[in-house]
C-alpha cells in the first residue's frame, strides 16, 4: 500500500466542545477521579500546558525513553490531550478530571514513521493496565486483518478485560475499505470509524459486519491535540475519533457513579451503541459505512439516567423525544462547519490518506493533516501511520513472572551466529538443536552467549538470562531442558523470576527478559506427568474396573493440564496467572481435587481464580476454584466447588491451607 502523496489542507480544527452534547455532558460531570482510563500508544509529553495538571501516570513498557519530538509522541500526546487536555489550557480534554495511565507501545520506526507493536507485546500492556486499575484502555491503532481473528494471547487479554467489565475502545483503521483492524474487530472492544462535524463518515474509514454490531462514528476531522514541546495542531483519523469515545465512555462512569451506580463499563458500551444515530435518522449513500451509528451522547446520557432529561452547563436542554435516538441527530446535521472548504474525498489508494504532523512553537496557529495508514500483518499500528518493522528497546520494570511454555534459543544477531557456527565441528548447524547441544556440551561457555527463549504457539514472549552464582547450574538445566525437548520427552517449561530489562531477537522483535529462580524451573509432559499422578497403568490382565476407575481419574487430569495450556494460556505476570500457572506446573499438589471429584462421578467445568479471604503477612494470596459437575444428572445433582490457596508473593509459588469444597446450585 502506498499513501497519496497530497499536501495537507488547510482547515479550522473542531474543538472538543463543538462535539454535539458534550457540553451538556460536562455539564452532569468533567470526570471523577476514581474513574481511570488506560492509553496504549507512544510516549506522552506530560509537561506539555494542557497535560500539566493532568493525573497522568506513566507505566514503564517495553519502549524506553521519554516523550520527543518524534512521531509517536506527537501521536500519543495529542491522543492523551484530547481526553485529558484540562479546561484552562489550548486544549480542552473530554474528561479531564480522571485519572490516566499512559502505557507506552509505540515508538519511533524509520523515516519518521512509527514502529508497530506485536500482538504479543499488546496483550503485554493491555494485563499492565487492567492491573493498574484502568476501567476504559484506549488503543489508536490496529492491525489489518482479512480474517478478525488475533493471537490468542491477545485475544484472551481482551476476553479477560471483559470478564473484569473493563472496556476497550480501538480504532477502526483508516484503509477507507470494507476491512478489519485487531483489536478492534474482536467481540466486546468497542471500535470507532471517524466521521466529519455533518456526519458523514469519512472516506478513509473503515467498514465492516462486525463493526456494524459493536462500532461507532465519532468526529475525526480536523481534531484538536497537544503537540510535543508545546503548542497544538489538529489531524484527521479514527486515531483521533477514538479518544472522544473513550472520553466520553470515562464520563458516562463518572455520571453513574454520581447518580448513586456502581461504575459499569459494559453498560456504558451498551448505551452507546443502543443510542447511536443510525441511516433511518440521517441518510447516507452507504449506511454500512455507519458502523453502528453516530455517537449520540445525549441518548446515551438519558439512556444512563433512565430516561431523564440533563442539565446542561448553562441552562436546561429542552424537552426531548422519548425515543432512545433523541433530537441530538438534527444537531449533528447542522453543526457548526469549518469556514474554509471541506476536504474533498478525491482519491484514495487503498484509503491511505497523507500525514505530517510538524512541530510548532507554543502559541503558533494550528496545523492541519491528514492520516496515512498502512499497517503490516502481524503488528500493532497507529492508525494514522506508516508502519515499520517493529523496533522497541529500554528497560521493563522489575516483577514476578511464573511462565510456562517451550523453550527454544536465538543468536540475536548475524555475528554471533556466525561466531559460534565456525567454532562448532564442520559441516555446522547451529540451528539444529541437537547439534548446539553438542558443541555446547564441550563449551559449556557458550551456553550463556545464545539467547535463550520461552514460546507460546511458537511465538517467543521472553527471553531468558542466567545471572548471579547460580548461572553456571541454569545454563545447564537449560541445555537438559532443550534436549528432552528435541527428542520429544518434555512437551513444556516452567521458568519463574523476575523481569527486569529486554533483549532484542535476530528478527528484531524485542521481549522481555526473565532473571529466573533455578528452584522453580521444571520440565514435563502430559502423559508422563499424569502417570506420575496416577500411577502406572493397569496391565492388561488387571480387572475391567480397575482400568476404568484409572482411564477416568488420568483423563481428569489430562483435560485439567489442556485446559489450562489451551483455554487459559497466558503471560504468567498478573497474580491470577501466576496462581493458576503453578497450580499447573506443581499439578501433584491439587491431584487431591480429581481425587475427590471422581467419587463423585465430576467432571471439570469451570476454572476461576480469585482474591483469597486468607492473609498471612506480606502474603498475596490467590484462590483457584474448580467447579464440577455430574454430566449423568446436571439437572439433578449440585455443582461442586474445589478451592485450593496459593501465595504468589514469592518468585516460586507455594499452595496455603488444605483443599476445600462445597456444593452449588
Amino acid at each position: 500500500m502506498q499513501s497519496v502523496g497530497s499536501k495537507p489542507i488547510q482547515q479550522s480544527p473542531i474543538a472538543n466542545m463543538e462535539i454535539p452534547g458534550l457540553n451538556e455532558l460536562w455539564g452532569e460531570t468533567l470526570g471523577d477521579s476514581s474513574i481511570c482510563i488506560a492509553i496504549l500508544d507512544g510516549s506522552v509529553d506530560q509537561s506539555h500546558t494542557s497535560l500539566a495538571r493532568a493525573d497522568l501516570t506513566r507505566i514503564e513498557t517495553l519502549v524506553s525513553g521519554e516523550a520527543d519530538h518524534g512521531p509517536a509522541s506527537q501521536h500519543g500526546t495529542h491522543i492523551a490531550s484530547v481526553i485529558f487536555g484540562h479546561h484552562d489550557g489550548p486544549v480542552k480534554g473530554i474528561a479531564p478530571r480522571c485519572r490516566g495511565v499512559v502505557i507506552p507501545v509505540f515508538k519511533d520506526g524509520d523515516a519518521g514513521s512509527i514502529a508497530p507493536c506485536s500482538q504479543v507485546d499488546l496483550a503485554r500492556a493491555i494485563g499492565q493496565a487492567v492491573q493498574a486499575g484502568a476501567h476504559i484502555v484506549n488503543i489508536s491503532g490496529g492491525e489489518l486483518t482479512p480474517s478478525g481473528t488475533a493471537h490468542p494471547l491477545l485475544a484472551d487479554a481482551i476476553k479477560d478485560c471483559a470478564n473484569r467489565g473493563v472496556l476497550i475502545v480501538a480504532a477502526a483503521g483508516n484503509e477507507g475499505c470494507e476491512c478489519l483492524h485487531i483489536p478492534g474487530a474482536l467481540p466486546s472492544v468497542l471500535a470507532v470509524g471517524a466521521m466529519n462535524a455533518q456526519g458523514e463518515p469519512m472516506g478513509f474509514s473503515n467498514w465492516g459486519k462486525p463493526y456494524q454490531a459493536q462500532g461507532v462514528l465519532a468526529l475525526g476531522e480536523n481534531i484538536q491535540g497537544a503537540i510535543p514541546g508545546g503548542g497544538v495542531g489538529a489531524t484527521s483519523g479514527t486515531s483521533y475519533a477514538t479518544p472522544i469515545v473513550s472520553g466520553v465512555a470515562a464520563l458516562m462512569l463518572s455520571l453513574q457513579l454520581k447518580l448513586g451506580q456502581k461504575p459499569d463499563a459494559q453498560a456504558v458500551r451498551a448505551a452507546i451503541l443502543k443510542t447511536a444515530i443510525g441511516c433511518d435518522e440521517q441518510p447516507v449513500s452507504d449506511c454500512r459505512r455507519l458502523l453502528a451509528g453516530r455517537l449520540n451522547i445525549k441518548g446515551a446520557m438519558r439512556q444512563i439516567r433512565g430516561g431523564k432529561n440533563v442539565m446542561s452547563e448553562t441552562n436546561s436542554t429542552t424537552a426531548t423525544s422519548p425515543d432512545e435516538k433523541d433530537s441530538s441527530s438534527t444537531e449533528m446535521a447542522t453543526a457548526r462547519q469549518p469556514p474554509s472548504a471541506q476536504v474533498q474525498a478525491a482519491s484514495f489508494e487503498n484509503g491511505a490518506v497523507d500525514t505530517a504532523m510538524e512541530k510548532q512553537p507554543s502559541g503558533s496557529t494550528m496545523s492541519t493533516q491528514k492520516e496515512e495508514v498502512l499497517a503490516p500483518q502481524g503488528s500493532i499500528s497507529p492508525s494514522n501511520v506508516k508502519a515499520a518493522a517493529c523496533e522497541c528497546g529500554g528497560t521493563a520494570p522489575k516483577q514476578l513472572v511464573f511462565a510456562f511454555g517451550q523453550l527454544g534459543y536465538d543468536f540475536g544477531t548475524e555475528a554471533r551466529r556466525d561466531s559460534i557456527m565456525q567454532h562448532m565441528k564442520q559441516p555446522a548447524n547451529p540451528h539444529d538443536p541437537l547439534q548446539l547441544l553438542t558443541y555446547l556440551k564441550d563449551n559449556p561457555w557458550d551456553a550463556a552467549a545464545i539467547l535463550w527463549t520461552l514460546n507460546l504457539d511458537a511465538t517467543p514472549i521472553y527471553a531468558v538470562q542466567a545471572q548471579g552464582g547460580f548461572a553456571s547450574a541454569i545454563c545447564q538445566r537449560l541445555c537438559e531442558f532443550l534436549g528432552d525437548q528435541a527428542k520429544g520427552e518434555v512437551e513444556r517449561v516452567s521458568i519463574p523470576g523476575y523481569i527486569a530489562a529486554n533483549a532484542r531477537l535476530f528478527t528484531g522483535q524485542v521481549v522481555p527478559i526473565i532473571y529466573p529462580a533455578l528452584r522453580g524451573m521444571y520440565s514435563w509432559n502430559t502423559t508422563a506427568l499424569v502417570q506420575t499422578i496416577c500411577g502406572t497403568p493397569p496391565q492388561d490382565k488387571a480387572p475391567q474396573k480397575e482400568k476404568d476407575e484409572y482411564g477416568v481419574k488420568a483423563q481428569a487430569i489430562a483435560n485439567f493440564l489442556r485446559r489450562v495450556y489451551e483455554e487459559i494460556r497466558n503471560l504468567g505476570v498478573t497474580p491470577q496467572h501466576r496462581a493458576i500457572n503453578y497450580a499447573a506446573t506443581n499439578v501433584y499438589q491439587v491431584s487431591e481435587i480429581f481425587k475427590e471429584a471422581i467419587k463423585d462421578d465430576m467432571e471439570l467445568d469451570t476454572i476461576e481464580v480469585e482474591r483469597s479471604p486468607i492473609g498471612r503477612p506480606d502474603s498475596d494470596c490467590w484462590d483457584m476454584k474448580m467447579t464440577c459437575f455430574n454430566p449423568k444428572q446436571v439437572f439433578v445433582q449440585a455443582r461442586k466447588v474445589y478451592r485450593c490457596c496459593v501465595d504468589v508473593s514469592d518468585v516460586v509459588p507455594v499452595m496455603v491451607g488444605p483443599m476445600r469444597s462445597w456444593y452449588v446450585r
